[in-house]
């Protein structure tokens, strides 16, 4: 079935009439000269001068131009029929850390040295992408939690999302139950067996306006449950910032996460090699799935650049039309200084 996304852009068509009328008519700055004796004039030239079009014909092509250009606006589209979706499935958030002690280069991936967060990209993007029947979303915390991504079917562009993740990105302090609330606001209308929120930090909570144990209780009593992940590699397991009892792996709040998981009736799980985070990718991987009400989606092919591609056409013959006799005039006084 055709139709119009915006239809509402059809109501701009009146506005080029608009402004001719408001605004004052617009000065050329040259001298015009106007005389009774143009015929006279052509006889001894030897040239027809070019005679001007009426108003409404000189306007044709631009109310054409400005019309194609409305119709682009309302984004035409073939809407197809309605087409089920998944029924069944989990709704997922994924609240990944990116305060400043995750680009700490304690963890290993392919034999080399990286981030806890680039660690937490490269095994948790597959896992997203993983997620058949599952609508996903993304929340990234740091000083603040926010949404990256709302929940959705479309787990390849979660997945970019989060490899486009930046260290600090929202706050350099980790706002643990600030991320827990915001899930719950965003799973509470959810159907209630099917509400997962997985925690991935490795710190402890030292920012934001809502206690970790506090938004757990929360979580419980709205029926979401929480995983939490611990992320980072021992002291003893980070070299010379750890003998030191410099690295930010002995500032992880291990008490709090599993208190949180033991609330809502998850899993704590530590996180200190890439091995163990991904068996930890293959428990969340066993995870049942719960009936949903079905749901339908209708395809939509968009249309509007047919009618883009004919607005530059057109633009183009117009300039065209304007250029073509200035240079047939410039070409006919170059031949006649060679002749």
């Amino acid at each position: 079935m055709f139709e119009f996304a915006w239809p509402w852009a059809f109501l701009l068509a009146p506005l080029p009439w608009l402004l001719r009328l408001l605004l004052p008519v617009a000065d050329s700055g040259e001298a015009a000269l106007k005389i009774s004796f143009l015929h006279e004039l052509e006889g001894l030239s030897g040239r027809r001068a070019r005679a001007s079009l009426p108003a409404w014909r000189q306007q044709a092509p631009f109310a054409l131009l400005w019309l194609l250009l409305l119709l682009a606006t309302a984004r035409p589209e073939w809407v197809g029929e309605p087409l089920p979706l998944p029924a069944s499935g989990r709704d997922l958030l994924l609240a990944v850390d990116v305060s400043g002690s995750m680009e700490q280069r304690d963890m290993q991936w392919d034999g080399e040295e990286v981030s806890r967060l680039e660690l937490v990209k490269q095994l948790f993007g597959d896992f997203i992408e993983d997620r058949q029947g599952d609508r996903v979303g993304l929340i990234l915390f740091g000083s603040r939690a926010y949404l990256q991504s709302p929940l959705t079917f479309d787990r390849h562009t979660v997945r970019v999302w989060l490899d486009e993740a930046l260290i600090n990105i929202a706050g350099p302090q980790t706002a643990i139950g600030d991320a827990i609330g915001l899930a719950v606001k965003r799973l509470r209308q959810r159907p209630a067996d099917s509400r997962v929120l997985v925690l991935i930090t490795d710190g402890a909570n030292n920012g934001g306006e809502i206690e970790p144990r506090t938004a757990a209780r929360l979580a419980a009593e709205e029926r979401v449950k929480i995983y939490t992940i611990g992320v980072g590699a021992d002291p003893e397991q980070s070299g010379i910032m750890g003998m030191l009892g410099l690295s930010p792996g002995i500032d992880l709040d291990e008490a709090t996460l599993i208190d949180i998981a033991e609330q809502t009736g998850g899993s704590y799980f530590r996180a200190r090699t890439s091995e163990e985070l991904q068996d930890i990718e293959a428990a969340l991987d066993h995870l049942e799935p719960a009936a949903q009400l079905p749901t339908r989606a209708r395809p939509a092919l968009a249309l509007y650049g047919w009618s883009l591609g004919a607005a530059l056409l057109l633009s183009l013959l117009l300039v065209a039309h304007e250029l073509w006799p200035h240079s047939l005039q410039t070409l006919s006084q170059r031949l006649r200084r060679n002749s």
